[in-house]
């Protein structure tokens, strides 16, 4: 179950070069659209801000209380921007969902557990996958996916998107065959350096020395 997020919001009536003064006040603009509701031009407390998108990532529900209204909304952050040299928060982007029609996002994977293999470094992990796309009803979103490792015993076994097991109420859209982390063997390459004699000169040098002798 996710832990619940919430942001407290007002309605916005600047827009353009002003809202460097909106920033300049501790709020942040926003703006929250989604199918079948008209995009609405929203500002939020800039700690709120920051607080609630360090953990929600783009797969976490919000609840949005907007001043005014009868009650919250639910939303996922669509995006963000920050300032390139400062790195403080210029603009958010979120997207309002129904809660009673499935939506479609990518969760991250986690890699949790210790691979026997790995332990006794008879091999190296590769991962694959870093994300999961899936589809659910908003209620039934899920922050992450674990791969347990402790199930890879042996060189050269892996998991797949099939091998995950998940809710039923969650449909998973990847390929069931991609790899997501897989035991590779450990291999010594050894370096192979073909010394040429300094005495013997290159083809094409050859050639270019018989063209120029000929020539004179």
């Amino acid at each position: 179950m996710q832990t619940e997020l919430s942001l407290n919001a007002e309605i916005r009536t600047v827009v353009g070069k002003k809202t460097k003064q909106l920033r300049a006040r501790g709020w942040i603009p926003a703006v929250l659209y989604g199918p079948g509701v008209e995009n609405r031009l929203l500002q939020i407390p800039a700690s709120e801000a920051e607080t609630v998108i360090a953990r929600a990532g783009t797969s976490h529900l919000i609840t949005v209380n907007i001043r005014g209204d009868k009650g919250p909304v639910q939303v996922l952050l669509k995006g963000f921007q920050r300032d390139p040299i400062r790195r403080n928060l210029l603009h958010v982007d979120l997207y309002q969902v129904a809660m009673d029609k499935p939506i479609t996002v990518e969760v991250p994977i986690v890699l949790v557990g210790s691979s026997p293999v790995l332990d006794r470094k008879e091999g190296i992990l590769l991962q694959g996958k870093q994300t999961l796309e899936i589809e659910c009803l908003p209620k039934d979103l899920i922050e992450a996916v674990e791969v347990d490792l402790s199930l890879l015993t042996e060189v050269d076994q892996q998991i797949t998107v099939a091998d995950l097991a998940l809710p039923p109420t969650i449909r998973v859209l990847d390929d069931p065959d991609e790899v997501i982390v897989r035991v590779s063997p450990l291999e010594e390459e050894e370096e192979i350096v073909e010394e040429v004699p300094t005495t013997v000169e290159p083809e094409l040098i050859r050639k270019r020395k018989e063209e120029v002798e000929e020539e004179e």
